[in-house]
């Protein structure tokens, strides 16, 4: 196996929605909001992790191909590809190719190893458009905006358990890239097309179901080319 090519992929990520990735912070703090987002700890400016990307998007692939029943919920791994359907494996296999998996270590397990090969794709954190961080400067607005939200009594018809969530506000441009290494001359391209396709059509974060975390490509480019036409020509129900 011999590595042929490193293509990178970089370009606008735009929330077409607020958006909310948990720091993690329990802490208490007068006149702070009860969820506060992620935040650089050096700027204190939101950033969107490359492992929140990876393991979305990654998950909406393994949703995708009909896998998720055979790993019982957990990600796809070496010990799975033998419980695939046999029209699906190859695409099973693609998968850990461009996302890695841990080897269970039977001899059978280790083959595949050496036949997969190693991680193909490289998810960077986004960190916020900087001309965006300045237009915001500019306007003497917040990085981030404090959404509050309750939940109603059905008989009573009143408001309970305030609560408020820190998000980064709709309109926000984070710089997006992602790497993918190229063994022996292998296409797996469109799979990745299709998985960033599936992350503008579900979103990212927290609360999507409460209309958090929808985001759009304003700008793709790989290699320095524009592809956002590409992404656009993803046909999801055709792919199913």
């Amino acid at each position: 196996m011999k590595l042929t090519a490193i293509r990178k992929f970089t370009g606008s990520l735009e929330l077409v929605t607020g958006l909310h990735i948990g720091s993690g912070n329990n802490e208490m703090h007068i006149g702070g909001t009860d969820n506060p987002v992620l935040k650089n700890p050096v700027t204190q400016e939101p950033y969107i992790p490359g492992s929140s990307l990876k393991g979305k998007i990654r998950s909406l692939l393994e949703w995708k191909l009909g896998v998720v029943g055979q790993t019982e919920g957990k990600p796809l791994g070496f010990r799975d590809i033998s419980r695939v359907p046999s029209a699906e494996r190859d695409q099973a296999k693609n998968l850990l190719k461009l996302f890695g998996g841990a080897p269970e270590g039977s001899n059978q397990d280790m083959k595949l190893v050496e036949e997969i090969g190693p991680t193909r794709l490289a998810f960077w954190d986004c960190s916020l458009s900087r001309a965006w961080v300045q237009e915001m400067n500019r306007r003497n607005l917040l990085l981030t905006e404090t959404k509050m939200e309750n939940s109603i009594d059905r008989i009573r018809g009143v408001a309970e358990n305030p609560r408020n969530t820190e998000r980064v506000p709709a309109g926000a441009i984070f710089d997006f890239a992602l790497t993918v290494r190229i063994h022996d001359g292998e296409d797996l391209l469109g799979t990745v097309y299709e998985g960033l396709k599936l992350l503008e059509l579900t979103g990212l974060g927290g609360s999507g179901s409460r209309g958090y975390g929808k985001v759009k490509f304003t700008s793709l480019n790989l290699d320095d080319v524009d592809v956002l036409g590409e992404l656009a020509k993803v046909n999801l129900a055709e792919a199913i």
